[in-house]
C-alpha cells in the first residue's frame, strides 16, 4: 500500500491500482469563511489520483476535515463520501457541522453514512469506522482500512478514549497509524465554559495511542496548521515535541514530505 500525506489530516491510499482519499483538504482558503476567525491556513497539495479516486473517507463533518469541493474534484464519476452518522439535535449543536453537511448535498455527492464498528468493502479497500471522540461533541470515527495485506488506520483529529485495545483487537495489529500530534486547547462562544485539555491528541497522548494500537510506524499528522488567539491555541514545535515523546517507542516514526510516497 501507498500512503501519501497530503497535508493537515489529508492522506491518500493507494493499493492495486485504486485509491482513496482521507480527510482531503483541497484549498484553505473556505475553511473558515463566513466566520469572525482569521489566521494562517494549512499548506496541502492535492491527490496523485485525482479524478478517479474510489472513495473520500471524512472523519468527521468540520470543514478542515471535509471540503466538498476538493472531493468533487477528487472522485471519479459516482464516487461516494463516508463520514460518520449523525448524532441529531438542533441547530446549535450542530454548529459546526451544518456548513460541510450542505456543501456535500449542493455539490451532490453520493453519500454512505457509517456507525460506529459499520464496515463496508469498496474496490480493494476494507473499510471499518472506528469509534473516536470530538472535543466538541460532534460525530467522529477512525477509519481503519486494509488492502492487499496491509492495515493502517487514520485517527483524524480524535482525542485520547479507550477504544484503542479494542480497534487493536478488531482491526490491527496496524502497518501504520496516521495520528494527530498538535494538542490544542479550544474556545468556542457554543461550547462553553471552555475546557483545559487537549480538543485532539498533544504529542504525548499520540506517541501512546500509537503503541495501544500496536503500530509498526506512525505517521504524524495534524500539525503545521491553524493557530487562532484565544479560539485555537497551540504549542510550538509540534513535530519536535511528537519526536521526542515518541522516541523511546518501539514502532519507527516516519515523516513524510507531502505528496512522498511512502510503501508499506
Amino acid at each position: 500500500m501507498r500512503i501519501r500525506w497530503l497535508g493537515w489530516a489529508g492522506v491518500e491510499l493507494e493499493s492495486q491500482g485504486e485509491s482513496l482519499v482521507i480527510d482531503l483538504l483541497g484549498g484553505p482558503e473556505g475553511v473558515l469563511a463566513d466566520t469572525p476567525l482569521s489566521a494562517p491556513m494549512p499548506k496541502v497539495t492535492p491527490p496523485h489520483t485525482e479524478g478517479s479516486v474510489l472513495a473520500g473517507l471524512c472523519t468527521h463533518l468540520h470543514r478542515d476535515h471535509t471540503d466538498a469541493a476538493a472531493l468533487a474534484r477528487a472522485l471519479r464519476p459516482g464516487g461516494k463520501v463516508l463520514h460518520p452518522a449523525s448524532f441529531g439535535g438542533d441547530d446549535h449543536e450542530n454548529l459546526w457541522t451544518l456548513k460541510a453537511d450542505g456543501e456535500l448535498d449542493e455539490w451532490k455527492l453520493p453519500r454512505l453514512p457509517m456507525a460506529p464498528w459499520e464496515t463496508t468493502t469498496i474496490g480493494p479497500f476494507s473499510i471499518a469506522a472506528v469509534p473516536a471522540v470530538d472535543t466538541l461533541g460532534d460525530p467522529q470515527v477512525s477509519w481503519a482500512v486494509e488492502a492487499g495485506g496491509k492495515r493502517v488506520i487514520h485517527l483524524g483529529d480524535t482525542m485520547f478514549h479507550g477504544y484503542w485495545w479494542r480497534a487493536a483487537r478488531r482491526y490491527g495489529p496496524f502497518d501504520a497509524v496516521l495520528t494527530p500530534i498538535n494538542g490544542p486547547t479550544v474556545c468556542f462562544p457554543h461550547c462553553q465554559p471552555p475546557s483545559p485539555y487537549p480538543a485532539s491528541l498533544d504529542a504525548e497522548h499520540a506517541a501512546v495511542a500509537a503503541r495501544l494500537l500496536g503500530a509498526r510506524v506512525a505517521v504524524p499528522m495534524h500539525y503545521d496548521g491553524f493557530h487562532i488567539d484565544g479560539f485555537y491555541t497551540t504549542q510550538p514545535d509540534e513535530l519536535s515535541r511528537y519526536l521526542d515523546a515518541a522516541s523511546e517507542e518501539a514502532y519507527e516514526v516516519l515523516t513524510p514530505k507531502q505528496g512522498e510516497d511512502l510503501i508499506i
